[in-house]
C-alpha cells in the first residue's frame, strides 16, 4: 500500500515522503491517526505541485537569510561589561546579551538560535559564535567584550 506522509514517523519516512507499507498498518494506524493519505495519482500531483511551491518559498527564505548573513559579517560587535581583576567579569556574557546587542544593531535574531563556543563567557577578550539563520545558513560570528568605563 503506498501511502503520502502528512507528518515525520519515526522509523517510515519524514512529512511529504511516498511510502510503501503493509496494508494493515497504513488501514488500521497511521491513515485513522492522520498520519498519512492514500497515494492516489491526483494526490500525488497535488504533492508535487506542492513540494514544487515549497521549494521556491524555500529559495526566497535561504537568499534573505544569506544577505543577513553578509551584513553580520561586515559588523563589529563590542559588547560592554563590568570587569574585576584579571578582566574577569562580574556576572557573565550570554547569548541573550549577544541578541540584544544585535536587536541594536537593527538584525533581529532569536536568542535560541546563537550559539556561542564553549557557553557563558566570564572573561572580557574576543570570542566566537555561531549564529543559525536557517537549517542551510550558519553564520559564525565574532565579538568582542569589553571592559565598561
Amino acid at each position: 500500500m503506498e501511502l503520502i506522509l502528512k507528518q515525520d514517523v519515526e522509523n517510515l519516512g519524514f512529512k511529504d515522503d511516498v511510502v510503501t507499507v503493509k496494508n494493515g498498518y497504513g488501514r488500521n494506524y497511521l491513515i485513522p491517526q492522520g498520519m498519512a493519505v492514500l497515494a492516489t495519482s491526483s494526490a500525488k500531483k497535488v504533492l508535487a505541485e506542492n513540494l514544487r511551491q515549497k521549494a521556491h518559498k524555500e529559495k526566497q527564505v535561504i537568499e534573505a537569510a544569506e544577505k543577513t548573513a553578509e551584513a553580520l559579517k561586515s559588523l563589529e560587535v563590542k559588547i560592554p561589561a563590568k570587569v574585576g581583576d584579571a578582566d574577569k567579569l562580574f556576572g557573565s556574557v550570554t547569548n541573550i546579551d549577544l541578541a540584544a546587542v544585535l536587536e541594536k544593531e537593527g538584525h533581529a535574531i532569536d536568542k535560541k538560535y546563537i550559539s556561542i563556543k564553549g557557553g557563558a563567557i566570564k572573561r572580557a577578550g574576543p570570542y566566537e559564535a555561531e549564529i543559525r539563520l536557517h537549517r542551510e545558513v550558519v553564520v559564525p560570528f565574532g565579538f568582542e567584550v569589553v571592559p565598561e568605563k
